[in-house]
C-alpha cells in the first residue's frame, strides 16, 4: 500500500512492461506445446484489443473472429450490457458464497433458463461445460441406479475423468485409462442403441444434437426415437448443449429443432458466461434432483465451490436479457442460413469443396478428393502425410492473408468449423465468403504459396511421426 492509501498493484503497467513476453512465458511456465504449435502454423499473433466480432493488432489491423473462443463469445467480446452487469455486481459488495444462505441471483438465473425448457424443473450451477456433463453423469447414475452411460462415436463432452469417459475420440483418451465403463454407439444407429439398452444396465445416453467434431447433425427423427427407446428401458436422454445451446443453432437449444424431444437432463455453459466469468449449468427434471438430494443429510452430496457465484449469475442474467432484447437466436438463424447458402453454392465451382452443413451459426465446411489429375496428386500427397492437412492449408491463409480466425474441426478431419459470435451480420458474411473464395481460387490454380505451405506441413507431419 502506498502512502496515499492506493495499492501498488497496477495491471496496466504490468501488461505494458511484460505483455511482450507472452509467448515466452507460456513456453516456460504453461503448456509448452501451445506456443510451438502457434508458431508452426503462423498463428502467433499479438492481439491488442477486441470488441464484438473483431480483434485488433498493434498496427490497428482488424481480424474477423469466426471462432468465438470455441463458442464462449456468443455475444462477441465485451458486450456493454454484460460489462455493466459485472460492474454493478462488484459495486454492490454482496455477501457472496457464504454457503449458508440462499442468495437471489442463482434462483433468478435458474428461473430464466428453465423458461427456455419448460419441461424441466431445476438447475445445478457449476463452473464449466465439463462440470455440467459430470453433474449429468452423476445424476443419471444415481437417479436410475444403473452404472453405464452411452455416448456417440466422435463425441466431445469434456476432458475431466468422467466426461472423458464419454469422449468419442481415442486421441483425448489415450494414456488416461482406466476410465468409467461407458460405451460408444454410432449416432443414428437405433438398432445398436436398443441392443445396449437391452442389457439393462444403461443409465442414459449423452449426445450433442450437433457434434462439434466434424459438425455432424443428428439424423432427422433420431433424437425422438432414441428418447422413446431410453424411456422404455428406464434410461435418460442427456443433451449436451454446451456448444450448441444459448441460440447457436437458431433455436435456444439445438434439440428444439426436433419436435417432441424433451431431454431429461440438459448441459449448458460457454455462451452463458458472456465471455467473462466461467459458468456451467445442468438443467433437469424434478424427480431426478429429488432423488439425488433425497434428505438433509445429502444436501451437499454434489456441489461446486464457486458454483452460483454472484459474478457468474449476473453475467448469465445479462446474457439472457441481451438474447431476448436483441433477438439473438433469430439473428443466428437468419445469418446462418445466409452464410450456409452462399458457401453451399460454391460446391459446384470447386472440386476440393465437398459439403457445407450445420445449423444456424454452427457450420462445417468439408473438403474432399478432387477429380482432376493435378489436384488429385497434390491431395494424395497431403493425405499420405496426415489427414486434415488440406483444411489446415485453408485455415492458415484465411488468417495470414485475410485476417479471419477459424479452426480445423478436429484431428484428422478435412473440415473447417465456423462458430462465430452470434451478433455477426451480412457484412461479416460478405467478408468471409470473399476471403474463402480467394483461398479456394488459389488452391485450385495448381500452385502458389498455399501449396508451398502444404509441402511444409507434409514435412512437419512426417518428421513428427
Amino acid at each position: 500500500m502506498t502512502a496515499d492509501g492506493t495499492t501498488r498493484f497496477d495491471l496496466a503497467r504490468l501488461l505494458a512492461e511484460r505483455g511482450g513476453e507472452r509467448y515466452d512465458l507460456h513456453a516456460r511456465h504453461l503448456n509448452h506445446q501451445l506456443p510451438r504449435m502457434l508458431r508452426t502454423i503462423g498463428f502467433d499473433k499479438v492481439y491488442e484489443r477486441a470488441e464484438g466480432a473483431y480483434f485488433w493488432d498493434a498496427d490497428g489491423q482488424d481480424y474477423l473472429d469466426m471462432l468465438a473462443g470455441f463458442g464462449v463469445m456468443g455475444l462477441g467480446r465485451h458486450h456493454p450490457v454484460v460489462r455493466k452487469a459485472l460492474h454493478d455486481v462488484l459495486d454492490a459488495s454482496l455477501a457472496d458464497l457464504t454457503r449458508f444462505d440462499c442468495p437471489p441471483l442463482p434462483g433468478l438465473l435458474a428461473e430464466k433458463l428453465l423458461a427456455y425448457a419448460p419441461h424441466l424443473d431445476r438447475v445445478f450451477f457449476g463452473n464449466s461445460g465439463t462440470e455440467a456433463v459430470e453433474t449429468a453423469l452423476k445424476f443419471a447414475r444415481y437417479a436410475t441406479g444403473k452404472p453405464r452411460i452411452l455416448y456417440c462415436t466422435h463425441a466431445f463432452h469434456g476432458l475431466t475423468a468422467g466426461s472423458l469417459s464419454v469422449n468419442g475420440e481415442d486421441g483425448f483418451r489415450d494414456g488416461f485409462a482406466p476410465l468409467l465403463p461407458d460405451t460408444a454407439v454410432p449416432m443414428g444407429d437405433l438398432e445398436r442403441l436398443e441392443r445396449e439398452l437391452a442389457r439393462g444396465d444403461v443409465a442414459g445416453l449423452v449426445i450433442e444434437p450437433v457434434q462439434g467434431k466434424g459438425v455432424t447433425v443428428a439424423p432427422p427423427g433420431y433424437l425422438l426415437a432414441a428418447q422413446r427407446l431410453l424411456h422404455r428401458h428406464k434410461a435418460l436422454l442427456i443433451a449436451d448443449e454446451v456448444q450448441t445451446g444459448i441460440g447457436r443453432t437458431g433455436e435456444f437449444f439445438a434439440y428444439q429443432h426436433d419436435a417432441g424431444v424433451e431431454p431429461d437432463l440438459v448441459c449448458v455453459a460457454k455462451a452463458l458466461s458472456g465471455g467473462y466469468v466461467p459458468v456451467g449449468a445442468t438443467l433437469g427434471k424434478d424427480w431426478i434432483f429429488k432423488k439425488v438430494y433425497s434428505s438433509m443429510d445429502r444436501v451437499l452430496v454434489h456441489s461446486a465451490s464457486f458454483g452460483s457465484n454472484a459474478q457468474a449469475m449476473a453475467a448469465g442474467l445479462a446474457v439472457l436479457s441481451v438474447m431476448e432484447e436483441e433477438r439473438i437466436t433469430e439473428r443466428a438463424r437468419t445469418t446462418g442460413e445466409l452464410l450456409t447458402s452462399r458457401l453451399a453454392a460454391l460446391t459446384g465451382k470447386y472440386e476440393l469443396l465437398h459439403e457445407v452443413r450445420g445449423r444456424g451459426l454452427m457450420i462445417g465446411i468439408e473438403f474432399g478428393r478432387p477429380k482432376s489429375l493435378g489436384l488429385r496428386s497434390r491431395w494424395a500427397m497431403l493425405q499420405a502425410a496426415r489427414k486434415g492437412l488440406f483444411a489446415q492449408m485453408v485455415v492458415v491463409p484465411l488468417l495470414q492473408k485475410h485476417r479471419i480466425l477459424t479452426q480445423v474441426s478436429g484431428d484428422h478431419l478435412e473440415v473447417i468449423k465456423l462458430i462465430p459470435p452470434l451478433i455477426i451480420g451480412e457484412r461479416e458474411v460478405d467478408r468471409f465468403v470473399d476471403a474463402f473464395t480467394a483461398v479456394m481460387d488459389d488452391a485450385h490454380n495448381g500452385g502458389g504459396l498455399m501449396w508451398d505451405f502444404g509441402r511444409t506441413l507434409v514435412k512437419q507431419a512426417v518428421a513428427g511421426r
